[in-house]
């Protein structure tokens, strides 16, 4: 059984809200700045908001696997399921052959654009 630890993922979540806090702090302050000082509020936010949505999630995912123990046994089992992992792994080549056109398209379409400075 892994060892499912909360506070790691806490501590990068209060950092992720930090990151994300200070972002919007610095987009009210610097209205009008130029350079970097332009799009690093945005960075921030960005940045900010990955790391507190993606590890408050997996501290709420262990946290309930610490308490729900059969639950958590469960869900192990069906993801290491040959079945399983055969649908998902057609899924995922279906999906990449359609991003595959979708992406080529696009850039056919962009080159088409001829966009004049």
């Amino acid at each position: 059984m892994k060892q499912y630890k909360i506070m790691r993922y806490i501590v990068f979540a209060i950092i992720g809200f930090v990151i994300f806090g200070t972002g919007l702090v610095l987009i009210k302050l610097l209205p009008d700045a130029d350079g970097i000082l332009k799009t690093l509020p945005y960075i921030c936010v960005g940045l900010g908001s990955g790391l507190l949505g993606g590890n408050l999630g997996t501290a709420i995912k262990n946290r309930v696997a610490l308490k729900n123990p059969q639950i958590t046994k469960q869900v192990e089992i069906e993801e290491k399921d040959e079945r399983n992992r055969a649908i998902s792994d057609r899924a995922k080549a279906k999906a990449y052959d359609l991003m595959l056109y979708t992406y080529s398209a696009i850039l056919l379409a962009f080159a088409d654009i001829r966009i004049k400075k």
